[in-house]
């Protein structure tokens, strides 16, 4: 898996472990573009917190923001980065597929030589 990738994931999987973060790209999903105000009086975290989270999911490229529209900003979600960490995800579960299958035929050989 190239490292890039690798990167991505790892950028994404950081910026989806903290909850607020998490809630604020639920609240992107659920009613699409937002600004900081708006997101901020959906959930129950400051405008400074949905701020400075918005910085960094925009850092992640899970969010990007929207043309200005006078002194407002609207962020929006970006679903590349979250592909990346699916194939990554993906990738991993194949590993463990081909490893549990094995298992499996072994321990069924195992169980009819007996």
């Amino acid at each position: 898996m190239p490292d890039d990738v690798e990167a991505v994931a790892e950028r994404v999987f950081t910026a989806l472990a903290d909850p607020s973060r998490r809630a604020v790209l639920a609240a992107l999903a659920a009613h699409g573009p937002a600004t900081v105000t708006e997101l901020a009086d959906r959930l129950p975290i400051t405008r400074q917190a949905v701020a400075k989270h918005l910085a960094l999911l925009t850092d992640t490229g899970l969010v990007a923001a929207g043309p200005p529209e006078g002194r407002r900003v609207r962020y929006g979600l970006r679903s590349a980065p979250m592909q990346v960490a699916q194939q990554f995800l993906a990738s991993l579960a194949r590993d463990w597929d081909g490893r549990l299958q094995a298992l499996q035929d072994h321990l069924t050989r195992e169980a009819e030589d007996r």
